[in-house]
C-alpha cells in the first residue's frame, strides 16, 4: 500500500504549530547556537514569511513535476567512430560516480565507443595510480569521475600535453569548461540551484516556521560552499531558525552522525522540525539513532539530501524512513551527456552548454523509483548522433585492486 508523509495533516500541523510556539519562547529567552558554533541566530516566530513562502513553493511545485521536456541539445556532431573513454572513478563505492559511470557505459555502447573504468578507491594514492594509469593508455578522452583534478595535478597536465581531452563530472564546482584546471567541460547541475531548492523545499514544506539542522562537511570546498548557500537562502525567511550547523566530516559520517543525532534530539527537542544536508548519505547513517529515539520514520524532522539522490536515499524517501525528499542528480542522463560532449571536442565542436534542471523527489512523485532518470534524453542524443552501426568489443573495467568488470 502507497502511503505518503502528507497522510496524517492533522498531526504534522499540531507538530509545527508546537514548534512556532516554543520558538517564539526561544525569541524571549534567548537563542542557542549549533555545535558547529556558528549557526545563525535568526527568530522564529508565527508570523512565517508570507512572500518568501509563496515563492519558495511555486519553485519547489516546478521542481517535483515528472513531465518536464527535453531541455538540452537538439543538435550536434554526428557519431565520430572508434573512439575509447577511460572513466577514472574517485570510487565505485560512492553511489553518484558509480551511477555516472553506468550512464557512460550505457551511451557508449549507443554511440558505438569502448570504456574502461578504473576506481581510485577513495584515496588519494589510489585515485593518482588510476589517473596515472588512464593517461598511460592514451585513450581518446578521460573522464574525471567525482574527483577533484588538482589532486592529480601532474597527471592531468600529462593528459592535457598529449591532447587528451578531459571531461569532470562534478570534478570542480562550476558546470561548463575550466581553464585552470583544463577540462573541456564539467557536467553537474548548479550547486547555487540545488541549494536554493533545498532550502525552498524547507520554507514551502514548514510554511515558513522551521526549526533546521544542517548537515555538511566542512573539509570538502565544494560541500562548505553549498551548506554556505543553504543557509543564505533559509536566512530570507524570518520564520526559519537555523538551530545548529553540524560538521561531519563524509569519512565519519557512520560513526559520528548517530552520536550526533541523538544529542541533537536531546537539545533541541520539539523546535527541531527539518534537516539538510548536503549529502544523502548522513541520513542513511542518521536513521538508526532516531529509530532508537522512538521518532517516526516520517518525521518530523523532515529530512532533505541536497545531493546525489543515489538509490537508498530513494528507498528511504518511498519507504518514508527518516527522509521526506532528496535533491538528486540526473546521473544515467549525465552520462550520456558526457559521451556526447566527447563526440562535440572529438569534432573540434564547442561544450554544448547544458545543465540539468534541479528536481526534488519526494514519495508523492517518484513512484517507487530509484533514480532521478527524466524523458527524452536517449532519443535526443541518439538523433544526434545518428545510425550507428560499428561493432564494439567491450574492454574490461578493473579497479585499482586488480579485479575485473564486465561492460
Amino acid at each position: 500500500m502507497h502511503h505518503t508523509r502528507k497522510a496524517a495533516p492533522a498531526v504534522r500541523a499540531a507538530r509545527l504549530a508546537s514548534c512556532a510556539l516554543l520558538a517564539t519562547v526561544a525569541v524571549l529567552t534567548g537563542c542557542e547556537r549549533g555545535s558547529s558554533g556558528d549557526a545563525d541566530e535568526s527568530t522564529t516566530g508565527p508570523s512565517g514569511c508570507p512572500a518568501v513562502h509563496t515563492r519558495a513553493r511555486e519553485a519547489v511545485t516546478r521542481a517535483e513535476r515528472n513531465d518536464i521536456p527535453w531541455g538540452g541539445p537538439t543538435s550536434g556532431p554526428r557519431a565520430v567512430s572508434g573512439k575509447t573513454l577511460v572513466y577514472v572513478a574517485q570510487t565505485m563505492t560512492n553511489p553518484g560516480v558509480a551511477g555516472a559511470a553506468d550512464g557512460v557505459r550505457d551511451a557508449a555502447r549507443a554511440i558505438g565507443w569502448n570504456v574502461r573504468v578504473i576506481d581510485g578507491g577513495g584515496t588519494p594514492a589510489g585515485i593518482q595510480a588510476a589517473m596515472s594509469e588512464a593517461v598511460a593508455l592514451r585513450p581518446s578522452g578521460i573522464v574525471i569521475g567525482g574527483f577533484d583534478p588538482d589532486s592529480t595535478a601532474q597527471q592531468t597536465a600529462r593528459a592535457n600535453a598529449q591532447r587528451i581531452p578531459l571531461i569532470g563530472w562534478h570534478a570542480v564546482p562550476d558546470p561548463g569548461p575550466s581553464r585552470r584546471p583544463d577540462l573541456f567541460t564539467n557536467v553537474t547541475t548548479r550547486v547555487r540551484d540545488v541549494a536554493r531548492i533545498s532550502a525552498q523545499w524547507i520554507i514551502s514544506d514548514s510554511d515558513g516556521r522551521a526549526g533546521v539542522v544542517l548537515i555538511t562537511d566542512a573539509s570538502i570546498p565544494f560541500a562548505r560552499n553549498k551548506s554556505d548557500l543553504i543557509r543564505e537562502e533559509l536566512a530570507d525567511c524570518q520564520g526559519v531558525k537555523l538551530l545548529s550547523v553540524e560538521n561531519i566530516p563524509i569519512p565519519d559520517a557512520s560513526s559520528r552522525t548517530p552520536r550526533e543525532i541523538s544529542s541533537l534530539l536531546s537539545r533541541f527537542q520539539d523546535r527541531w522540525t527539518h534537516s539538510v544536508a548536503i549529502n544523502d548519505l548522513y541520513f542513511a547513517d542518521a536513521a538508526p539513532a532516531f529509530r532508537a529515539a522512538g521518532e517516526k520514520g516520517s518525521g518530523p524532522p523532515f529530512n532533505i539530501g541536497a545531493g546525489d539522490g543515489d538509490p537508498s536515499a530513494f528507498q528511504r524517501v518511498n519507504s518514508q524512513q527518516y527522509q521526506a525528499a532528496t535533491v538528486p542528480e540526473p546521473l544515467s542522463l549525465q552520462g550520456w551527456q558526457i559521451v556526447d560532449e566527447f563526440n562535440r571536442a572529438f569534432s573540434g565542436r564547442p561544450h554544448s552548454g547544458y545543465v540539468a534542471p534541479v528536481h526534488i523527489a519526494t514519495a508523492d512523485n517518484s513512484e517507487g523509483a530509484t533514480a532521478w532518470d527524466p524523458s527524452g534524453y536517449r532519443e535526443a542524443y541518439r538523433k544526434i548522433w545518428g545510425e550507428v552501426t560499428a561493432a564494439q568489443v567491450p574492454i574490461p573495467s578493473r579497479n585499482m585492486h586488480g579485479t575485473s568488470e564486465s561492460l
